[in-house]
């Protein structure tokens, strides 16, 4: 980073706290006269539905996510799934015999993501009130309307990149990783560093963009302002010569993360502020959510500028006001929402000993 002479203070218009998700993240399924007709327990020769075979392939190729929310005996319908050839496309299944709202609030739980991005699919009328009732912003769609569901506007999202592609891959590594995490005897430390975790952080490239701009769509819980940008407002920012677009990626020794985290800086003479800090909610476990800051703060502190940071507070991104707070950042000043926080440098953080950091160009 070096530092400018002008400082911008212009915010692009249509960046904004992201209201409600456009885009449904996963999609839930119900199983017995749903993804098969016929109710398993009474028939084993249950007939598999072309249709859902069709819509859970286009799905998946946008970067939509599926699950399980079932009345079933588990291991007969995962049996079944599997005989079907479809089981690789369920994340986290809850088949059991509870309420359908339970299992819908435990895939959200399991694949971190917010409730209000999920749909669940169901051909009984009953389920879908009573999902409905306990979580009034999941969209509850009728199975007899599987076919359909690829030309919903929230099954659209604006880009299919190669990461998106990728998600229910990403999101199986994971639970590969969460399961060794949850066998591994010893600190949390000592997990992380057997990861052989890989973080790189360089300046957003044209390829980038998509990704960046869904990060900023996507990502709720650890966005500090709640801003979206879209592409075209992210590309004026990367050819800015008073700006820095940094894009952080994450990869260890079970594959890759993807793009999991964004920063926007706009540098003026003697104050650099952060516009913009997120990161993909796949990674809070893994130790890596001040590594982007930190290595903010280590710039500013080495180019002799003031760091600051805006912060909004939404209902989910506490965790990264948390985050500033550890870092150094309290807050002088308020504008509306928007919290101005600034970094006393008390304290320059160095990178995890169980991450190797790479910085770009």
């Amino acid at each position: 980073m070096t530092t400018t002479t002008e400082t911008t203070t212009t915010e692009p218009t249509s960046a904004e706290p992201a209201a409600k998700a456009a885009t449904v993240k996963c999609v839930v399924w119900d199983l017995d006269n749903t993804v098969w007709d016929g109710v398993l327990l009474e028939d084993a020769e249950v007939t598999l539905r072309p249709e859902v075979v069709e819509t859970l392939r286009i799905l998946d190729e946008r970067g939509i996510l599926h699950s399980v929310a079932s009345r079933n005996d588990h291991a007969a319908a995962m049996a079944k799934l599997e005989e079907f050839g479809i089981a690789e496309y369920f994340l986290y299944p809850q088949i059991n015999w509870g309420n359908k709202s339970d299992s819908v609030q435990a895939v959200a739980k399991a694949i971190n993501i917010g409730i209000d991005t999920l749909a669940f699919v169901d051909d009984q009328p009953f389920e879908r009130d009573e999902v409905a009732f306990a979580h009034p912003r999941v969209r509850c769609i009728d199975a007899v309307d599987a076919a359909g569901i690829p030309d919903l506007p929230e099954m659209h999202p604006r880009f299919v990149t190669a990461d998106s592609r990728e998600r229910r891959h990403l999101y199986r590594a994971d639970a590969q990783r969460n399961a060794a995490e949850e066998s591994h005897e010893g600190t949390s430390e000592e997990f992380l560093a057997s990861l052989g975790m890989r973080f790189t952080i360089s300046p957003a490239e044209e390829r980038d963009l998509q990704r960046a701009e869904e990060l900023t769509v996507r990502t709720n819980q650890l966005n500090a302002t709640g801003y979206t940008y879209s592409y075209e407002e992210l590309d004026a920012f990367r050819r800015s010569a008073d700006h820095d677009l940094l894009v952080a990626g994450l990869e260890d020794k079970y594959g890759t993360y993807g793009k999991i985290g964004l920063s926007l800086v706009e540098r003026g003479q003697d104050v650099w502020t952060v516009k913009l800090l997120l990161m993909s909610c796949r990674v809070m476990s893994r130790g890596v959510g001040s590594v982007l800051l930190g290595h903010l703060i280590r710039e500013a502190h080495r180019a002799g500028v003031k760091l600051r940071a805006e912060f909004v507070p939404t209902d989910r991104n506490r965790t990264m006001y948390i985050t500033y707070k550890f870092a150094g950042f309290r807050e002088i000043a308020k504008k509306g929402d928007i919290s101005v926080l600034e970094n006393d440098f008390s304290r320059i953080p160095e990178f995890p000993p169980y991450m190797d950091v790479t910085l770009g160009n």
